[in-house]
């Protein structure tokens, strides 16, 4: 049973990757990996009532304090039982910060793609909000505009034709898969299942999984209901969070109409 005000890695591992999701803040310096989603303390941008998880190297004074100094604040503030260590020692995945861009003056990171996002466009700004960056900006702009822009705004290039860029398709791998390795998330299995369904609907590889046949037809639906590219962003990433949520908890469920029919009971005189 966790302590007062405490989470442990398990539990806070069924949250992560997903929209209620609690601000993670690591409070160790300049770390190689954090845990998924997590920024760094001066970063915090949380109100009153938000839930926040304060982690450090191992769960003692340093995350209680702070925690501690949240919930003065107003804040739902629970310290990660164990710290950094402990969601080591669980197998839990991280993300490499290696490849990660320079934050912005506003503390987030910048990125810039071209207009009109259909697979890629969009699958890449989710894993980016939901596991790297939560407050990550997105730029989108006409296509010979990419770099320019990138160079003018500081914002980071993605799934853009250019040798020059990292984060593009490479061989039969599309920028989500670039993304999911870069960041050292590839041996999370929700996510290789997720890649595998992206590839496929964005390289025109539909038999690479079943699902990608249909990802495509909501992406190309999506972007024609949508005449802004941000508000297309935004209903797209609740169709990731779907798959993910699918990927990692219901991908052997099957169903059929009378799959959740209640059972009939015969009664006989």
């Amino acid at each position: 049973m966790p302590a007062p005000n405490a989470i442990t890695p398990e539990k806070l591992s069924r949250l992560v990757g997903t929209a209620g999701c609690p601000r993670i803040v690591d409070l160790r310096p300049s770390p190689t990996h954090v845990i998924p989603g997590a920024v760094p303390d001066g970063l915090r941008k949380a109100q009153a009532g938000d839930a926040v998880v304060v982690v450090d190297q191992d769960g003692a004074t340093a995350a209680i304090a702070a925690a501690a100094v949240m919930r003065s604040d107003g804040l739902d503030a629970e310290v990660l039982e164990g710290g950094h260590v402990a969601w080591k020692e669980a197998d839990l995945p991280t993300v490499a910060l290696a490849h990660l861009p320079p934050r912005h003056p506003d503390g987030r990171t910048w990125w810039v793609t071209r207009a009109r996002p259909k697979v890629d466009r969009i699958a890449c700004p989710w894993l980016i909000r939901r596991f790297v960056d939560p407050d990550a900006r997105f730029l989108f702009v006409p296509p010979g505009e990419v770099l320019a822009v990138a160079a003018r705004n500081q914002a980071e290039p993605f799934d853009v034709v250019d040798d020059g860029v990292l984060w593009s398709h490479r061989g039969e791998l599309c920028t989500f898969d670039i993304m999911v390795e870069a960041f050292g998330l590839a041996a999370h299995g929700p996510l290789a299942r997720l890649a595998a369904i992206v590839r496929g609907a964005d390289t025109d590889r539909l038999d690479l999984a079943p699902e990608s046949a249909g990802l495509l037809a909501i992406s190309l639906g999506l972007s024609r209901g949508h005449g802004d590219d941000h508000d297309q962003l935004e209903a797209g990433i609740a169709i990731y969070d779907a798959l993910y949520r699918w990927a990692r908890d219901a991908h052997a469920e099957r169903h059929t109409w009378s799959s959740h029919q209640p059972s009939r009971t015969r009664v006989t005189a």
